[in-house]
């Protein structure tokens, strides 16, 4: 199960608990702490994939390095063949210049793709994690504040917070969520008294 999968358990679990007045609602306290339990035992398999992707680009630059290895031994075999005429050493070794060239900004590409590719997942995954740890804080302390305050003051906390944690998902989206949260955010406040 993904880290997805279990927020949007949450999230529909959130939206399907018994609603009482003032826009409140009753949740399990159990049954968050389990969906939260969850999120947290399929954080390593996401670390997981992570690392399955930083241990491929070391492959990948194996064998770029492997090749490139077999491109410059091919050439100097093929050098060692043509030694008995001037010109055709000359041009063979004009060629094995140009073929390790070629290998070394081959290996060098694939090595600085692989590095870039590895980064770019990393970063994302700790965004996305990120901003699933800050909406599940911004719950938990809602929760809490809905445990102490009265109940009109707990509903516009609770709102309030809800409100916040989708503006900094907002924040952290791409334009084409951002629209999509901003049309909740927007309906949200409308419903907020």
């Amino acid at each position: 199960m993904t880290i997805y999968r279990v927020i949007d358990r949450l999230e529909a679990y959130v939206r399907e608990g018994t609603m009482l007045p003032f826009r409140r609602r009753v949740l399990s306290e159990e049954k968050l702490l389990e969906l939260i339990e969850k999120m947290r035992s399929t954080l390593p398999e996401e670390v997981g994939r992570a690392k399955l992707i930083a241990r491929d680009k070391d492959r990948m630059m194996r064998e770029a390095q492997e090749r490139a290895q077999a491109i410059v031994s091919e050439a100097s075999d093929h050098h060692a063949q043509m030694v008995d005429s001037h010109e055709v050493v000359q041009q063979a070794r004009a060629t094995a210049e140009v073929v390790l060239r070629e290998a070394e900004e081959r290996a060098r590409k694939i090595r600085d793709g692989a590095d870039q590719y590895a980064a770019q997942i990393l970063a994302d995954l700790q965004n996305r994690l990120s901003v699933a740890l800050g909406s599940v804080r911004k719950g938990q302390e809602a929760l809490a504040a809905a445990a102490t305050a009265p109940a009109a003051a707990a509903a516009t906390s609770i709102t309030e917070a809800a409100a916040q944690s989708k503006r900094a998902a907002f924040d952290a989206q791409e334009p084409v969520e951002k629209t999509h949260i901003m049309v909740e955010t927007a309906q949200l406040d409308e419903v907020t008294p």
